[in-house]
């Protein structure tokens, strides 16, 4: 499912959708302070691939994802109007459950944030929250997370040092490994690389196409080379709109938008 709403295309995509996707927007539109900054947004986001929303600065690529997990509706101001249904249940229905909400999602801001903690007490936090007291048990889901995201050989050795006594891009991976702890179905990353330097951040990168055979991830960039070297899907947004979606060969080689060929191509900034 995916409409353009009212910007029109010479050609839409030809995406095989699953039947129940992880995360399906339907008639989403947000206002903050009067201003409309996401228009009549319908899209289903493909189970365990890489979707990238890419478009120029102040077109809504990071209010849209701070949807997907109730971020955006944290300010004063906002309003919401539409759905977003994560494995079926629409997150801005009136009984929904935050903190269930966002148990499902692991997000990777553009600065690593780690709690000001041990290395261990980062990744057991989550656990803990969520009724896990029993040692031997978080002692596996610590060291299974920080393999997961390569990290385990690196610091195994100093678990209850601080974990801000790490480099910024350990840190990431951290950032990482805490929101994995939980066991989501989906990672949400906020041009989490952007503050990486370029072997932190093909470290990520790498990650997270390990991880997406697991995970259903969103990613926002602004960076075209992160979008093509990652993404199976992108998401080109303009304006608050989604102009086009599809295939990431197809988006970024050949654009069937005006409006998408001109930022391909560097035109609009």
């Amino acid at each position: 499912m995916h409409t353009l709403s009212s910007i029109e295309t010479k050609k839409t995509q030809n995406i095989v959708m699953p039947s129940i996707p992880h995360i399906r927007i339907e008639n989403l539109n947000v206002t903050i302070d009067g201003r409309h900054i996401l228009k009549n947004i319908n899209l289903d986001i493909p189970n365990n691939s890489i979707t990238s929303i890419i478009g120029p600065s102040g077109c809504g690529k990071t209010t849209l994802l701070k949807t997907l997990n109730r971020l955006v509706d944290d300010a004063k101001g906002v309003e919401v109007n539409g759905s977003v249904l994560v494995n079926g249940e629409d997150i801005y229905g009136k009984d929904a459950e935050v903190t269930h909400i966002r148990k499902q999602m692991g997000l990777l801001s553009q600065k690593p944030f780690p709690l000001p903690m041990s290395i261990f007490d980062n990744v057991a936090y989550g656990p803990r929250i969520h009724g896990t007291r029993n040692k031997k048990v978080l002692n596996s889901i610590v060291e299974l997370q920080l393999r997961n995201v390569g990290l385990w050989d690196e610091v195994k050795d100093r678990l209850h040092a601080s974990a801000t006594q790490l480099s910024i891009g350990q840190q990431q991976r951290l950032c990482l490994a805490r929101g994995l702890a939980v066991e989501p179905e989906i990672i949400l990353g906020d041009e989490s690389t952007s503050a990486l330097d370029p072997i932190s951040t093909q470290t990520i990168e790498n990650l997270l196409v390990e991880l997406k055979d697991r995970y259903t991830i969103v990613l926002v960039t602004h960076i075209l080379r992160q979008a093509r070297r990652v993404s199976d899907y992108i998401v080109f947004v303009y304006n608050g709109e989604i102009v086009e979606f599809g295939k990431s060969e197809d988006i970024l080689l050949n654009p069937q938008h005006e409006l998408t060929q001109q930022y391909v191509k560097g035109f609009i900034a």
